[in-house]
C-alpha cells in the first residue's frame, strides 16, 4: 500500500504530455541542483547562476564594446525584441557572462535569466547580443532565434520556476494566478502559461471561476 501511494504521489508530480513530462524531469534537476526540496519552495535564479557558474552583469558594463546607436536600439526600438544573452566565450575562471534587458522587470528578468541558465544547461549554442539582421517585415531582430531550441529552454525554466507539484497543489488551495505569481516571484503571464502548458488550465478555471460547476 505504502508504495502505491508514493507511486501516486509521484505521478500528481509530473504533467500528463510526454513533452510536459521531459521539461518537467529537467527541471526538477535543476532545482535539486540549486538545493531545493520541496515543490512550493522559490527559486532564485541569481543564485543557481552563481553556482552554475555564470555571472550575470549589468547592461552599463557592456556598453563600453557597443556602439551608440546599437546601445540606443537594444533600450529603444528593439527593446521588447531581446530580454537577455550569454557570451558564447568563457572567461578566464570558468565563467560565462550573462547580460539582462535593464528595461524589464524584476520578475520577467528572473524568467530570463533562468531561461539562459538552461540554454546552458540543457547544451545550447548562446544567443548573440548584436544587431546583425532583419525579419520579414524589416524589423531588426537583437539576436540569433531557433524556436525549438527557444522553447525547450523556456519551457524547462519555467517549469523549474514553477514545478507541477506545486502549482497544482496551490489551485487546490483555490490560489489565484497573482497569488501563485507572488508566491514563486514570478509574473501572472508565466503561471498562466504553465498552467496551460501543463493541462491545468481547465482545472483552475473550475476551482477559482467555477467554471462548469
Amino acid at each position: 500500500m505504502q508504495r502505491v501511494g508514493k507511486r501516486v504521489s509521484s505521478e500528481r508530480r509530473i504533467p500528463p504530455t510526454r513533452k510536459g513530462r521531459d521539461h518537467e524531469i529537467r527541471a526538477r534537476a535543476l532545482r535539486e541542483f540549486a538545493g531545493l526540496t520541496s515543490d512550493d519552495q522559490r527559486l532564485d535564479p541569481f543564485k543557481l547562476a552563481h553556482h552554475a557558474r555564470l555571472m550575470v552583469i549589468d547592461f552599463k558594463q557592456v556598453q563600453g564594446v557597443l556602439s551608440v546607436e546599437t546601445v540606443t536600439e537594444l533600450l529603444d526600438n528593439a527593446k521588447d525584441s531581446w530580454s537577455g544573452g550569454a557570451a558564447s566565450k568563457v572567461l578566464p575562471g570558468g565563467e560565462k557572462l550573462i547580460v539582462l534587458n535593464p528595461t524589464h522587470g524584476r520578475n520577467r528578468q528572473r524568467a530570463t535569466l533562468m531561461e539562459e541558465i538552461c540554454h546552458v544547461f540543457l547544451g545550447h549554442t548562446a544567443s548573440r547580443l548584436a544587431i546583425r539582421k532583419k525579419d520579414r517585415n524589416g524589423n531588426i531582430l537583437a539576436r540569433d532565434y531557433h524556436a525549438d531550441i527557444e522553447e525547450e529552454a523556456y519551457a524547462t525554466g519555467a517549469a523549474a520556476l514553477v514545478p507541477f507539484g506545486g502549482l497544482r497543489e496551490m489551485i487546490e488551495k483555490g490560489k489565484t494566478a497573482p497569488e501563485i505569481a507572488g508566491h514563486y516571484g514570478v509574473s501572472k503571464p508565466l503561471v498562466e502559461y504553465r498552467l496551460k502548458v501543463s493541462r491545468l488550465w481547465d482545472e483552475y478555471t473550475r476551482k477559482i471561476f467555477h467554471v462548469g460547476s
